[in-house]
């Protein structure tokens, strides 16, 4: 019997050891994901990673060689971990906990936006192009870039666009109050002549004023736009939004808008500056999601989606609704609305997404919206489930904010920068910036996005409501296999939706600036792919 206790022993020891050595690798990998990158053109030459930098120094760093807040630093300081080791059940909850924060794989795609050796750079500008941008900062940004590719079609000088004014938020930013003018016109250099106004001598002369077609081809622009020159020196564009098609450009087009969008239209240095420490600030709390919210009255409004309001919040919505002339339809069924996945998720059953997906209950989130309608009362769900809610209000002093208060597009932009850094980015609606951000964050190599597949999850909440499933396993696997697929990894864009026609086909298509791939993202051959097949 001693004997056989002695036999015995030595394969105890071997499972002892084999036990600590995958617990041991299981927590360096989830320690070394807490090496976690980010950029800031400005942060960077902080002395401090928790202070603004004074007036003097925002003027000296204008003018600097300073990298763009798209490429990515080291922090300032290691993230801290979500969950101790003590709340971890052994080597199984570190890896699970892992895979909540891990990026899908990004296949070696890497941005490609350098001009073909065929690109044509400007010759000499037949004329003046004035453009007036309309919407919110993301609507007008993805404006801005398309005419950019515009002008240099049609062999324009490209005037600084001029923000909207007049939209729901009223906002009355300039383009230099939002973007940094100097960087958009140099780095443009080789590709558009942009300059601050238009001269002079051409003050006074007559302009044409233009409803550019939507979604138009390279034939639209180098035969009808451009033929206008032999008439006009100055072209003006009403609007901007979708007036460039999204597929069938040339290569060229196609990285040019990719250039605009990614490397010339960076933020002014004030926002750059407030949004890397809004960055810096979040990731003192650990890895981070950011959540836009789209919870705010002028979606609302405009959706007609009222589930879960009083009536008395139904029917203010509804008259703000009827009262903004430039929002077409009036009468909207909420409950259909609903369930077709047209509505934003509520406070509340986000939470049940997150706590569905595995997020445990101290991960921190910041909170990418406005002013969130109803305020605590329809917060207060979300809240129980997850105390560590931050924004842009609650991480910075009031004095920080006050220079961009009463400025939508500024403050729009300072959460912008939060989610593009963000460990996980989700959207609780796919509006102009869920898609923007998705867009921006697949150029910067796939990072981790979760978009809801709010069809599906309104059935499954719906259910919860009528007592005919619980919150739990069942609930969280069929979350969880709905969005295995919707995370963020390299695809395609999507094209057109089959049996669409006209107008409807090009609106059905997944737009340029949500998903850059093909046009701007490359795959890099690996030289030693075929040596990592032998050794596997």
């Amino acid at each position: 019997m001693h004997m056989h206790r002695r036999r015995w022993r030595p394969l105890a020891l071997l499972r002892k050891v084999l036990t600590f050595a995958i617990c041991a690798i299981a927590l360096v990998a989830l320690l070394s994901f807490h090496l976690h990158t980010f950029s800031s053109s400005i942060v960077s030459n902080f002395p401090d990673p928790y202070k603004l930098p004074t007036q003097h120094e925002f003027k000296h760093q204008r003018f600097s060689t300073v990298r763009s807040w798209t490429q990515e630093l080291t922090p300032p300081h290691l993230s801290k971990a979500p969950l101790s080791s003590r709340q971890l059940a052994g080597a199984r909850g570190t890896l699970e906990l892992y895979k909540l924060w891990k990026s899908p794989p990004n296949r070696d795609f890497v941005p490609c936006v350098k001009p073909t050796a065929s690109y044509a750079t400007p010759i000499e500008s037949r004329g003046y192009l004035l453009v007036h941008t309309n919407g919110g900062l993301n609507q007008m940004r993805a404006g801005i870039c398309d005419m950019v590719a515009v002008a240099h079609i049609i062999n324009a000088t490209l005037v600084i666009p001029e923000l909207d004014k007049r939209s729901f938020w009223q906002d009355s930013s300039n383009f230099s109050d939002v973007f940094d003018e100097d960087h958009f016109i140099n780095a443009l250099a080789n590709d558009v002549r942009v300059v601050k106004k238009l001269p002079k001598e051409l003050a006074a002369a007559t302009r044409a004023v233009k409803h550019f077609r939507s979604w138009s081809g390279m034939d639209y622009y180098q035969d009808e736009i451009a033929s206008m020159w032999e008439d006009f020196q100055v072209i003006r564009a009403a609007k901007s939004d979708s007036r460039l098609a999204n597929n069938n450009l040339p290569p060229d087009i196609q990285k040019l808008r990719c250039r605009a969008c990614y490397e010339a239209l960076r933020f002014s240095p004030q926002i750059e500056a407030l949004g890397k420490l809004l960055v810096n600030r979040m990731r003192s709390y650990g890895r981070y999601i950011a959540l836009h919210l789209r919870y705010e009255k002028d979606m609302l409004a405009f959706s007609g989606c009222t589930h879960g309001l009083s009536p008395a919040e139904a029917d203010e919505l509804r008259m703000i609704r009827e009262n903004t002339a430039y929002w077409k339809i009036k009468d909207i069924d909420s409950g259909e609305q609903r369930s077709k996945g047209y509505c934003p998720l509520t406070p509340k059953e986000v939470g049940i997404f997150l706590s569905s997906l595995g997020y445990p209950s101290n991960t921190p989130i910041y909170i990418a919206a406005g002013e969130i309608y109803g305020g605590d009362s329809h917060m207060a769900d979300l809240r129980s489930r997850y105390p560590i809610l931050k924004s842009k209000e609650k991480l910075a002093s009031v004095e920080e904010l006050e220079p961009f208060m009463d400025h939508a597009s500024q403050l729009a932009a300072l959460d912008y920068i939060v989610s593009v850094e963000s460990d996980v980015f989700i959207p609780s609606y796919s509006g102009n910036m869920a898609r923007a951000v998705e867009g921006h964050r697949r150029f910067l190599g796939h990072r981790k996005t979760i978009s809801p597949d709010r069809k599906t999850l309104v059935r499954l909440f719906d259910k919860i409501e009528r007592g005919t499933l619980k919150e739990g396993r069942n609930l969280s696997n069929r979350i969880i296999e709905a969005h295995r697929r919707r995370q963020g990894s390299p695809r395609k864009r999507k094209g057109p939706i089959s049996g669409t026609k006209g107008m409807d086909r090009f609106r059905s298509e997944e737009a340029f600036y949500v998903n850059p791939l093909p046009d701007c993202l490359c795959q890099k051959e690996s030289p030693n792919m075929n040596a990592s097949h032998i050794v596997r």
